[in-house]
């Protein structure tokens, strides 16, 4: 591929895009199931097997310490996976994550439990989770940046918000898992070993996974930039380090991005992994309530999520963010109260709503936040900016929601903790600019240092001559 084709990936055939956002979509998918298993193992199994306690919230707070200790991870590997995809390339990093995740997540259906080696089972658990971490750290920015990268400037929002989607597939597919194992299974038989077949069945994703990764080419939009720096490099010019370099010059992107994030990564976590604690724990229902209510809205979630990705291609990101942020921040009272009504139909009624509303700010989100940043920094950027908010949002979500749980008795609290983090995101992005439509190609004032642009100036002018 020549320097013009890669400099123009909108002219690329459809047939193209298709394949990349298929395999994009499908190693997301396996990536998520993997993370979200775990979250949904840490409600229904792990609080008992791993950490045994006389009262059941406590057992199921220290289970959700584990899972965020995940998060913790992923901003170092959003760090480390950002510096490599910018240097060497957004699909080789890719691949490494897709294996490290699925390792982690094979493993963990291997591992004995604290009956069987005492403290040990829970060391072990941990640290695998920092490997599930550390890798989809680096597999977000990657798998949405492989896509707007190859896309045209006109359907960014919809093509980068296939792989979005791969949260919702990949919980789906995890929740599918254990609630069918559930219904087919004896209590006994689940704790036993059937909690075990979900984890061990990710060895299998992640061979059909890989099969896929390694087919698709690499982002046309990257090899133009490298090209370029190779070549102004052969005449002196010296870069810094990626990451150094986002947080010089792009630390308001930064910002912006976490911004973005915070209300949607603390709804999601609410209304899927807490979500999973408050009905059984507190409502003592059958977790199979919970688990087919996120079932059936996890299935609506992974269909809409492109339409609001289309929508934002039409109406901008902001204001397509602006109606999830600000609808979540209103439903986040009606979500409890629906909730606590008991019925399975409308408790699936409250979830789906809430995570219609989740997907109008995740939808927009790859492309918006791919937008802020320059290529040469695009997936070091990305990644920090969204791994960031994982760890004051995303990971202390369930944690946050148990403890006010344990010391209110009362859904309120959190639905005020709810409200408030939609509310965070609403104000990013009314500070934040409109991206919709910018050339990918081209660099922003704000990522570029003054001694590059006289550099990409000088060299401009040699062209020329």
């Amino acid at each position: 591929m020549t320097e013009t084709t890669a400099a123009q990936p909108g002219k690329r055939r459809s047939g193209g895009i298709g394949r990349i956002v298929s395999a994009s979509l499908i190693g997301t998918t396996i990536e998520w199931y993997d993370f979200f298993l775990y979250g949904s193992a840490a409600a229904l199994v792990f609080n008992t097997l791993f950490f045994p306690a006389d009262d059941p919230l406590v057992g199921t707070l220290l289970a959700f310490i584990t899972y965020a200790i995940g998060f913790v991870a992923r901003p170092i590997g959003g760090m480390v996976f950002g510096h490599f995809g910018d240097k060497i390339g957004r699909k080789k990093l890719l691949v490494l994550s897709l294996m490290l995740m699925g390792g982690a997540t094979f493993a963990m259906g291997l591992l004995p439990t604290y009956d069987t080696i005492g403290v040990g089972a829970p060391i072990l658990l941990t640290v695998l989770r920092l490997v599930q971490g550390f890798a989809l750290g680096g597999e977000w920015g990657g798998a949405v940046l492989i896509v707007s990268e190859h896309g045209g400037d006109k359907h960014r929002g919809f093509w980068a918000s296939w792989p979005q989607s791969g949260a919702p597939g990949g919980n789906l597919l995890a929740t599918g898992v254990l609630a069918l194992l559930a219904a087919v299974q004896s209590e006994e038989a689940f704790l036993s070993w059937g909690w075990r077949v979900p984890f061990l069945l990710s060895g299998v994703l992640v061979v059909i996974g890989l099969w896929i990764r390694v087919s698709v080419s690499e982002s046309p939009v990257f090899l133009a930039a490298r090209a370029k720096a190779e070549a102004e490099a052969e005449r002196g010019a010296k870069d810094e380090a990626p990451v150094v370099e986002v947080f010089r010059r792009s630390w308001r992107e930064v910002l912006g991005a976490i911004g973005t994030r915070f209300g949607e990564n603390i709804s999601y976590y609410v209304l899927t992994s807490f979500l999973l604690v408050y009905v059984t724990v507190h409502l003592d229902l059958p977790k199979s309530t919970a688990l087919n209510a996120v079932l059936i809205g996890s299935a609506v979630h992974f269909v809409t999520i492109p339409m609001w990705g289309a929508l934002s291609d039409r109406l901008g990101r902001r204001p397509v963010t602006l109606i999830g942020s600000v609808g979540m921040a209103v439903w986040a009272f009606a979500f409890f109260a629906l909730v606590d009504t008991e019925s399975f139909a409308v408790i699936t009624l409250s979830v789906t709503v809430g995570l219609l509303l989740h997907g109008a700010m995740y939808g927009p989100q790859a492309a918006f936040i791919s937008e802020m940043f320059d290529t040469r920094v695009r997936y070091s950027g990305a990644s920090m900016g969204s791994q960031l908010a994982s760890i004051v949002a995303g990971a202390l979500a369930p944690i946050i929601a148990v403890e006010l749980l344990r010391n209110y008795g009362s859904s309120t609290p959190i639905a005020l903790y709810l409200s408030a983090a939609a509310l965070v995101t609403t104000l990013t992005v009314v500070v934040v600019k409109e991206t919709r439509g910018r050339d990918l190609t081209r660099s922003t004032t704000g990522t570029v240092p003054p001694s590059r642009q006289r550099q990409e100036a000088s060299l401009a002018r040699t062209d020329k001559v």
